[in-house]
């Protein structure tokens, strides 16, 4: 299995936009981000890829960037952080049986990887998502992310196919939930409410049996 690499260069049209990205932000991390929190995570996020002034910026999944907002603050009101916000590197902030990963670990241009870069970064969920234990829940962050963690699991995307709130059984009595991403874009058009992310982690509390 392949874990997680911050030197990883596998992917030439992303390593030369990350090498132009240090040229023009020279205080920016711009290097393939790692996942964040627990080792042993009875949850694991999967968003799609840093984005340019968030985690591309800061080096930590969601932090820094408008989507960070949202799924910091319901993390802490589910129980999953010691804070509502996720501001730099070195603001304390720890999480709880959680941890946030992406389906592709670099920044690509225009925030839409290529097929074969979210092909090539599957290697490193695939690891992620063994190690998920049994009786564990797995929350996709939107369509591409869904489809990332189904092709690391080896599984059919026909069979599993993507809708906000939809629950999927897995082997080994782990679980997947959807979720439209928390973008600027769906939680400005509304097409995300926080009422409909807490919904998706009132879900996931079931799933693991947490009694809030």
């Amino acid at each position: 299995m392949t874990t997680f690499n911050p030197d990883c260069r596998l992917c030439p049209r992303l390593a030369a936009h990350l090498k132009d990205i240090r040229k023009q932000y020279q205080d920016y991390h711009a290097r393939p981000v790692a996942p964040f929190g627990a080792s042993k995570p009875e949850l694991l996020i999967v968003g799609l890829a840093p984005g340019l002034h968030g985690a591309n910026a800061s080096g930590r999944p969601f932090t820094g960037d408008f989507a960070g907002i949202i799924l910091y603050e319901t993390l802490h009101k589910f129980g999953f952080s010691n804070k509502p916000q996720s501001l730099h590197l070195n603001d304390g902030l720890c999480l709880k049986h959680c941890r946030i990963t992406n389906a592709v670990k670099c920044l690509p241009p225009g925030n839409k990887p290529l097929g074969g870069e979210i092909t090539t970064c599957n290697t490193y969920l695939a690891t992620e998502l063994d190690a998920m234990a049994s009786g564990t829940a797995i929350l996709a962050l939107g369509r591409i992310a869904h489809g990332a963690v189904i092709k690391g699991l080896a599984l059919k995307q026909k069979d599993h196919t993507f809708a906000h709130g939809k629950v999927h059984a897995l082997s080994r009595e782990r679980t997947l939930i959807d979720s439209y991403h928390c973008s600027r874009y769906n939680t400005q058009t509304r097409r995300l409410t926080p009422d409909m992310f807490h919904d998706i982690f009132y879900k996931i509390h079931e799933i693991l049996d947490i009694t809030k």
